[in-house]
């Protein structure tokens, strides 16, 4: 029972970054019908930016979180205004080439710019971990836990509870009846781009001082969001949640009670389950967003 306490902290904590992973993907797909490819790369962007800011040029580490929080919507809205604007309403496949391409060209200037050796970020938390009864945890994992659900109430507090979230469900649900009501659907679709973006890389800056910041770790990481957003169901913003903690729960028992090295097979192992017997997803519903 102790081993397990442990594995199941291990999951919340995990399971709040891959929860914001999860929503910041399917946000962009429930509203803009957009297969981001670039998502991984957002979130490596996410951890560079946090690398940068705090260890770089030294600033507070909760600031650095926020400003690279920042960075990676601005990176979202170029992206966007840029490449998607011109071929809105394009077929998917062009969409889905420019995605590819723009993911390939993120993460080779990152690799350019940082280069291929893997960067620790150093984090100002007390190093003795928090021991209760038989867990023990460390700070920043506190921390991380902390700043992931509060990011997610957040988002969920703005898509359903603010007129910028009214605006962004009516886009989703008829965008030419919501410009005719007055919403500039282009904004809205620069905006949610941002924010899903945000999200991505807000994951990677929680998770860059955990372990450590590579130009391809966003590979793994854009796998196991489109894996939360099947689990979730498309475009089901509560779902990505769920199925954020459901692909962390997943990965830890494996890793615990099987062998680590199947960690993240165990996942997609899951994946091909529920699409056998739920192939919309286990929460998917008519009406995605919010």
């Amino acid at each position: 029972m102790d081993q397990l306490s442990q594995h199941i902290v291990n999951a919340l904590i995990m399971g709040g970054t891959y929860a914001l992973l999860g929503i910041g993907l399917t946000l962009i797909f429930g509203i803009m019908r957009i297969v981001n490819f670039t998502h991984g790369e957002l979130y490596a962007l996410g951890a560079y930016m946090m690398y940068f800011f705090a260890t770089i040029l030294g600033l507070n580490f909760f600031v650095s979180i926020a400003f690279a929080i920042v960075a990676g919507m601005a990176v979202g809205s170029v992206i966007e205004f840029t490449l998607l604007r011109p071929k809105r309403g394009a077929d998917i496949d062009t969409t889905m080439l420019l995605m590819i391409g723009a993911w390939i060209v993120l993460q080779n200037v990152e690799h350019l710019t940082w280069g291929g050796i893997a960067k620790s970020i150093p984090s100002p938390l007390p190093e003795q971990p928090l021991v209760i009864g038989p867990v023990s945890i460390s700070w920043l994992r506190v921390m991380v836990l902390g700043v992931s659900l509060f990011l997610i109430a957040a988002t969920y507090v703005l898509i359903n509870r603010t007129k910028l979230g009214k605006a962004m469900r009516a886009t989703f649900q008829d965008g030419g009846t919501a410009a005719l009501m007055g919403v500039n659907v282009n904004a809205i679709y620069t905006t949610t781009f941002a924010l899903g973006s945000g999200l991505g890389a807000a994951a990677g800056a929680l998770l860059g001082p955990v372990f450590v910041v590579t130009p391809t770790m966003g590979d793994l990481a854009s796998l196991k969001a489109f894996a939360i957003v099947i689990l979730g169901g498309l475009g089901n913003i509560t779902g990505a949640a769920i199925g954020g903690f459901m692909l962390a729960f997943a990965e830890e028992i494996g890793a615990g009670y099987i062998s680590s090295g199947y960690r993240d097979a165990m996942g997609f192992l899951i994946i091909i389950v529920v699409l056998l017997f739920k192939p919309t997803g286990l929460f998917a519903r008519s009406e995605r967003i919010g």
